[in-house]
């Protein structure tokens, strides 16, 4: 009688204490394995270490960070924090009245509070998302609009900054979706008018620029209105924005359609399903799941995509600091401003893609 023995491998990313290696016998094989690759890594590390002590000379040491004195800025080595202690206002909140920018504060928590518990699986369920989304809706729209409750009507010309930002930003992503997802199941659909129809539409609007969009909700647009009839320029904007990112995005959920193997639709049609169906209970999920990555892509691309709105006289939070730093005073600091406008929209985007990898670690465990 013949005994076989059998080896099991560790699974794909557990614990191996065969494939451990010390922080020495790392450094040598990756970084000084060779002669060139010595020099290279020796290249690399001067540069960075160069770059961190300019950082730390400019950025910390000998920076300023609080006066009310731009003097006080133009005598100092460093980097000059200060001026987005004096200008910061303005940069998020835009030609918002002075006096009421305490409404935008209470919106913007209002607002983030309500994403972030959105986000949560635990919350996905129309019983909580429902309820919560017009309580948000409402108190924004009381806050930013005003004109109940005793607080001034502010119209949307005067709206900037951040709070700007979020809602171009949030209008997008929750219009373009949805169309995204209708214009991508056309392309694909089995009725050819249905099929020609997207296609058109697709490829019109992803061979045009952004900025042509624009121009057209905010110019042309008006023109085909019935008078004493005009729609708010805000609401134009942003359904132009979000139509050119659900373009662009349903390209991306077609492929997650194509990767589908032809067996998932054969089988969701033995089961006796209909097309909606099979596409709400099968199908999609799988090509979303597939796409996330580049749907994340997109979503991010489309927060950065607001700042756009300069070209037509809104004050989004780029727009607003470039106001602010036409300030004489002030104006040779302005890369310290657009760093912090960098910092925030990294911020941002960040937090998305760290939530997109939690998402594919959900779905992986099964847990949505």
């Amino acid at each position: 009688m013949v005994e076989l023995s059998q080896t099991t491998a560790p699974a794909p990313g557990a614990y191996d204490p065969a494939a451990r290696m010390n922080f020495g016998a790392w450094l040598r094989r990756n970084l000084f394995s060779s002669v060139w690759q010595t020099i290279l890594t020796l290249v690399i590390a001067a540069v960075v270490l160069r770059f961190a002590w300019f950082v730390l000379d400019w950025g910390i040491i000998n920076a300023v960070w609080y006066t009310s004195d731009p003097e006080d800025c133009r005598a100092a080595t460093g980097a000059c924090w200060a001026v987005i202690a004096e200008k910061h206002r303005p940069m998020l909140f835009g030609l918002y009245p002075y006096d009421q920018q305490w409404r935008l504060v209470i919106m913007m928590v209002i607002y983030l509070a309500t994403v972030v518990i959105s986000l949560w699986p635990r919350f996905w369920n129309l019983r909580v998302l429902v309820p919560l989304w017009i309580f948000a809706v409402l108190s924004i729209g009381v806050l930013m609009f005003g004109g109940v409750f005793g607080l001034p009507y502010v119209p949307t010309s005067e709206w900037g900054g951040l709070p700007l930002t979020m809602l171009l930003f949030t209008g997008t992503v929750l219009i373009g979706m949805p169309i995204a997802v209708l214009l991508a199941l056309g392309r694909r659909a089995p009725l050819p008018v249905a099929r020609g129809v997207s296609v058109v539409f697709i490829e019109a609007l992803r061979g045009v620029p952004l900025i042509t969009i624009l121009f057209v909700a905010v110019n042309v647009f008006p023109l085909f209105l019935p008078a004493n009839v005009e729609v708010n320029k805000l609401l134009r904007i942003t359904i132009g924005i979000a139509i050119f990112f659900a373009c662009y995005q349903a390209e991306v959920i077609r492929g997650g359609l194509q990767a589908i193997p032809r067996g998932q639709y054969e089988a969701a049609q033995s089961l006796s399903l209909s097309y909606w169906q099979m596409t709400r209970r099968i199908i999609l999920p799988q090509a979303l799941r597939i796409s996330l990555p580049a749907i994340t892509n997109h979503i991010i691309a489309a927060m950065k995509n607001t700042s756009f709105v300069i070209i037509i006289g809104l004050f989004d939070i780029l727009t607003a600091t470039t106001a602010v730093m036409q300030d004489p005073l002030w104006r040779q600091f302005y890369v310290e401003a657009y760093l912090f406008v960098a910092a925030i929209y990294l911020f941002f985007g960040y937090a998305l893609s760290r939530y997109a990898r939690q998402v594919e670690h959900w779905i992986a465990e099964g847990r949505i």
